[in-house]
């Protein structure tokens, strides 16, 4: 009996879960199967794999042969990875290492191909908008603090040409006045 990892079509119409399964080759897809290994979701972003790793091995090493779309959930997995560190002889620790990095390198490889989710987009726009404000406000205060400096300024500067005009003109009137009061004076007397 020729043994094979394939999917299996559960869930409804236009959502679709699969069942990983060790079935008979000649059996239907939704038909008779030996053993249920685990469970994929496609539609999930990303897309979730749920496996019994050791039955997977086991079936793996006793001859089972997966699908393609199998065998590309389980090196994505790691398992595949798993299995040929495991006939090389390495050790559990470093099988585990080097699946845990493995499985890291595919998050990340599939993070950059996945579709922004509608609440990360809306996350993103909002994340937009609070910058945006904030370089506004930033430039409003930029702006209400140069004004205030060349009002400042402005101010100085009249000042000290109020205190000049006031150095240079007080001095005459005041000869003026007292001239023009002693004058007074003489013509009073």
């Amino acid at each position: 009996m020729a043994v094979r990892l394939r999917l299996r079509r559960l869930g409804r119409r236009n959502l679709p879960i699969f069942a990983i399964v060790a079935a008979d080759a000649r059996s239907p897809r939704d038909g008779r199967f030996i053993e249920d290994l685990g469970r994929y979701y496609p539609l999930q972003e990303p897309a979730t794999v749920e496996l019994k790793a050791d039955r997977v091995i086991y079936w793996l090493e006793r001859g089972a042969q997966p699908t393609e779309t199998v065998q590309s959930i389980l090196r994505r997995e790691g398992i595949l990875l798993a299995m040929h560190l495991r006939r090389k002889g390495k050790s559990e620790e470093e099988i585990q290492q080097a699946v845990a990095e493995h499985r890291a390198l595919q998050y990340e490889k599939l993070m950059k191909k996945a579709k922004p989710t509608v609440a990360q987009l809306k996350q993103a726009a909002l994340e937009e908008e609070r910058r945006a404000a904030e370089l506004e406000a930033e430039l409003a205060r930029q702006q209400a603090e140069a004004e205030a400096k060349a009002r400042a300024e402005t101010e100085q500067q009249a000042a000290a040409e109020a205190t000049e005009a006031e150095a240079e003109t007080p001095a005459e009137p005041e000869a003026a006045t007292e001239e023009s009061a002693s004058d007074e004076e003489e013509k009073a007397s």
